[in-house]
């Protein structure tokens, strides 16, 4: 008899249907499981058969073959267990038709069900489907968010699992609980900060547009500081942004309370390798900068990360995700995330300072800039010089008296709005924009023709520089509550080209 149920395989962060037929016929006692599995996915036949016999069941002596549909989907990771098991008893007689499930979760030895990675998909598919949904309870703070037209069950282990479905006890769907995103608590207020007025104008901008930054300036200087405060302007996530971040948390078995409920932070240490950073590995899993997805992504020390890593963030930067071909996969992994990178200008990060003097050499210089290519950071839309404090200046009260962080959330909010009124499609900010829709968001005068023209002749920029320019400008003017892109808004966007200008002492080559 071929008895069968649903459960759920992953490609990057969708969730495929697949199907488990358990067949069992007269034969020499054997348990094969075929389809494509990996090793986890192999090892479940021991975990099956000693839960199976835990929960007071004997296993059948008899041939049984698991067939996982479609047969050329590779198979990965523990959540199979429980529709095995359910599939294998479905067999044996213990159970009606399964058909209208979908099963998820792994069994221990005893039969407990544990916390299983990717819950939140299967639920999502099973919604999608029309399918039940039976799951670990141990995930249901992961599965009530999305609990709404679902009609799902969750179970502590084996046992309850059996006497649910034969109908010997009744549960209680999981009911739909309300998730409320809101901005990241950061440990640092904008009023904190001593001077560094252009470095702040930077990333409120940055924030206002989804602009990406580069901060350069010594040790000590702030950077850091900085980057922890942007991510607390940036307005609060939407519903489904919630959704498409937990979804890649819950796939790198990163949640354990709950949903992602705050734009992340991802802060990898230089010495991360391309596959820590874009994801990868022999079983593909999200790497930092899916991690960060809807968030900050914030790259420290940046020359002293790989070039070969940071090459990768090229195309992401660009695009949103991230392609990830080997040769015995091709997947794609959401990424866009808000790029902010500090760097000191020198190996010992004192080139240009007035108080210092820099003991680098030229060649030492120029390797150490090297590492970071132009054309990386020609995506980055906004260069800012953070220079370290006088005594002075540090010493002084007058540089305390600044805005709040929350005076500046409430200008970028507003910004935020104005582009969601502006845009139709899925372009969302202004750094985004299309050809197409710079010609027609950010049409410039005769007078602001002439200006950045000459800008342009002057610095050697780009096509992309000038598009940057363009964005950034309008994000300037929204912040101004600007229809049009006025001189005074090219010539600030024009000042945060700092790696543009010959008159900077350091040069990105």
């Amino acid at each position: 008899m071929v008895s069968f149920c649903w459960t759920v395989a992953f490609d990057g962060v969708q969730a495929i249907p697949v199907k488990v037929e358990v067949d069992i016929s007269r034969g020499l006692p054997a348990f094969n499981v075929v389809g494509l599995p990996d090793a986890v996915v192999r090892e479940s036949k021991e975990r099956v058969r000693s839960a199976i016999r835990n929960a007071g069941f004997s296993f059948p002596l008899s041939r049984v073959v698991v067939n996982l549909v479609p047969a050329d989907l590779k198979k990965e990771g523990s959540h199979f267990d429980l529709a095995i098991a359910l599939a294998l008893l479905s067999a044996c007689g213990e159970l009606r038709e399964l058909s209208d499930w979908l099963v998820f979760g792994e069994l221990s030895l005893n039969g407990e069900l544990e916390r299983s990675k990717g819950a939140i998909l299967a639920a999502s598919l099973a919604k999608e489907m029309g399918f039940k949904f039976l799951f670990p309870l141990k995930n249901l703070k992961e599965v009530s968010p999305i609990a709404q037209g679902l009609s799902a069950y969750g179970v502590r282990d084996l046992s309850q699992a059996l006497s649910f479905l034969r109908g010997d006890v009744k549960l209680m769907e999981v009911e739909p609980s309300k998730v409320e995103s809101s901005y990241v608590d950061s440990e640092f207020d904008m009023s904190d900060v001593k001077g560094q007025a252009f470095a702040k104008r930077a990333i409120e901008i940055g924030a206002a547009g989804w602009h990406n930054l580069l901060m350069i300036g010594p040790p000590g200087s702030g950077k850091t500081m900085l980057a922890k405060i942007l991510i607390s302007l940036l307005p609060p996530l939407s519903e489904g942004e919630i959704i498409e971040v937990s979804k890649i948390y819950s796939l790198s078995g990163y949640l354990s309370d709950g949903l992602v409920t705050s734009r992340p932070f991802r802060a990898p240490h230089h010495t991360i390798s391309e596959i820590g950073l874009c994801g990868g590995g022999s079983s593909p899993r999200p790497g930092e900068i899916s991690l960060a997805h809807r968030g900050v992504l914030f790259l420290d020390e940046l020359p002293e990360f790989s070039r070969r890593a940071l090459e990768i963030l090229r195309q992401p930067l660009e695009d949103g995700v991230v392609n990830l071909s080997r040769a015995g996969y091709s997947v794609s992994f959401p990424a866009r995330f808000l790029l902010v990178c500090a760097m000191n200008p020198c190996p010992c990060g004192f080139l240009g300072d007035p108080e210092r003097d820099c003991k680098c050499s030229p060649i030492s210089i120029r390797r150490y800039l090297s590492k970071v290519s132009g054309p990386l950071i020609d995506r980055i839309d906004l260069h800012v010089e953070v220079p370290r404090l006088k005594p002075d200046e540090l010493l002084s009260e007058g540089l305390t008296l600044s805005e709040s962080s929350e005076d500046v959330r409430k200008r970028v909010a507003l910004a935020w709005e104005v582009q969601r009124d502006r845009f139709s499609s899925n372009t969302k900010f202004n750094s985004f924009m299309t050809p197409d829709e710079l010609k027609r968001f950010c049409p410039i005068g005769k007078e602001e023709r002439d200006f950045l023209r000459n800008a342009l002749r002057e610095l050697g920029l780009t096509a992309r520089a000038y598009a940057k320019i363009l964005k950034v400008s309008r994000t300037i003017a929204d912040l101004e509550g600007r229809s049009r892109i006025e001189i005074g808004h090219l010539a600030e966007a024009l000042s945060f080209r700092l790696l543009d200008r010959r008159d900077t002492p350091w040069t990105i080559v």
